[in-house]
């Protein structure tokens, strides 16, 4: 427990920062003490901007000091409650770290700070004839830092991999107060312990990352979009390696015929075509030149013949393409309305389809009354479980079904293998559900490295595990 009073906290911030860069009141306390999640009232005791490095260690500082703990804030998407402050935390938001410098074209590297938004890098890659390929669906709000920490995947992860793939090297301040450069942005660099990997996906556990050089990639060519109705979702992992053995595609999604109607029905993107089918899969990819096209459209033919699709479309034109694209996009917005239970989860792509059956039999089975909405990145395993509420059901019931849900779900998980976390990190919310992915003696490691960066226990305590 802290020896000085809150006020008193507040005061060595401000020194630390300015006043100016130090908040407390309510609707700042609201905004940068909670991500996308419900589930926990936030409660800071502070929102602190920090504008360098030397500043964050110094927070870090005084935070070990009074021991009072530090909740890390980027753009606050997660779905995790990896960002939320709910027991009198100090926030330290990374909105004014946000420069980009250092932009090496040989290398292909950037050094950002860890507030620069991922819309920003991607638009900064874009003017230097580059392209930054980590994508999702909050690349306008969220941040670098947030991203790196979270591991963040999207919808291009098949062709590009995920965050950790594009970070040459970070700057760190750890839960002790030291500031560690961690590999320098080399390729190469076989000495020792990897560090800089244990802070991408720690959710802030470990320290603080306040920069980070990116590597960025060459722009794609021209992206094609084809969207294809599929009978049954076995059909989709055969569309899946009939494209795979013959094309390179920068993404390959699916959504089920219950999700697209939500989209549709909102009028602002039509059907792809007249025929209905139970599932639809979605792949990209680049068009580098006539043959590419022909070699797909020969493959959907393929598919066709086998009885694997029913119908098709592909994109002739870029505003095509990209209302295509809005069926798997705007699935998440559409569907809010309906107080969805989600599920974030994985196993290897060959045991997707039955890993889905047995999760959609089970709910089903004691849930009939629920409707199931699937879609998902299909080409690397992870698959989102979105359960609507019934309209005449109330919220609080509602929640209560969904505990049953989950700890059925996170015993399939466990049965095939697979991740209880996809992308979306552990946090709050599925800290509980952590064994059903890691063995007791991992997360005994994962504690005694979380001990040896943060021996006091500051930084975003409870969040993944507790120690």
């Amino acid at each position: 427990m802290s020896t000085v009073s809150s006020e008193q906290i507040i005061e060595q911030l401000q020194s630390i920062v300015g006043a100016d860069k130090v908040r407390t009141d309510q609707d700042s306390l609201e905004q940068f003490g909670k991500d996308w999640t419900k589930i926990y009232e936030p409660k800071p005791l502070a929102i602190v901007f920090p504008k360098t490095t030397e500043q964050v260690q110094e927070i870090v500082k005084l935070a070990n000091e009074q021991q009072v703990a530090i909740v890390p804030s980027g753009g606050r998407t997660g779905l995790s409650a990896g960002a939320v402050a709910a027991n009198g935390e100090i926030v330290v938001a990374m909105d004014y770290m946000n420069e980009i410098r250092d932009f090496n074209a040989v290398d292909r590297t950037v050094v950002c700070g860890s507030g620069v938004i991922t819309e920003q890098l991607q638009q900064f890659a874009e003017d230097n004839g580059l392209f930054y390929p980590v994508d999702f669906a909050s690349a306008g709000s969220s941040q670098i830092g947030g991203n790196i920490s979270t591991n963040a995947g999207g919808i291009k992860v098949i062709r590009y991999g995920m965050t950790r793939d594009w970070v040459a090297g970070l700057k760190v301040v750890t839960g002790k107060g030291d500031v560690l450069e961690l590999n320098k942005d080399l390729v190469k660099n076989n000495t020792g312990y990897d560090m800089r990997q244990l802070f991408i996906g720690g959710e802030g556990t470990l320290g603080l990352i306040t920069e980070a050089t990116m590597r960025l990639a060459r722009q794609p060519l021209p992206l094609t979009v084809l969207v294809l109705g599929v009978p049954e979702f076995e059909a989709i992992m055969s569309v899946l390696n009939t494209f795979q053995s013959k094309m390179d595609l920068t993404a390959f999604e699916f959504f089920s015929e219950k999700a697209m109607q939500k989209v549709i029905a909102r009028g602002d993107v039509p059907r792809p075509f007249d025929t209905e089918a139970e599932y639809y899969a979605l792949l990209e990819f680049e068009n580098l030149s006539d043959e590419t096209a022909d070699v797909a459209m020969t493959l959907f033919e393929e598919c066709m013949e086998q009885g694997w699709v029913l119908d098709g479309v592909m994109s002739q034109s870029e505003t095509q393409a990209k209302n295509l694209w809005r069926l798997r996009e705007d699935i998440s917005e559409t569907i809010s309305e309906w107080t969805p239970y989600k599920n974030d989860i994985s196993v290897v792509v060959s045991k997707v389809p039955p890993f889905l059956n047995e999760i959609e039999a089970i709910v089903t089975e004691h849930y009939p009354d629920f409707e199931i909405i699937w879609f998902g990145h299909i080409g690397d395993g992870n698959l989102h479980l979105n359960i609507l509420k019934p309209e005449n059901l109330p919220k609080e019931d509602f929640f209560a079904k969904c505990k049953d849900v989950s700890r059925w779900v996170f015993e399939i998980v466990e049965k095939y293998q697979g991740s209880v976390s996809a992308e979306h990190g552990v946090g709050m919310t599925k800290k509980h559900a952590l064994t059903y992915t890691r063995s007791e003696a991992e997360i005994e490691y994962m504690k005694a490295l979380k001990l040896a960066f943060d021996p006091n226990n500051i930084m975003n305590p409870g969040k993944i595990l507790d120690v």
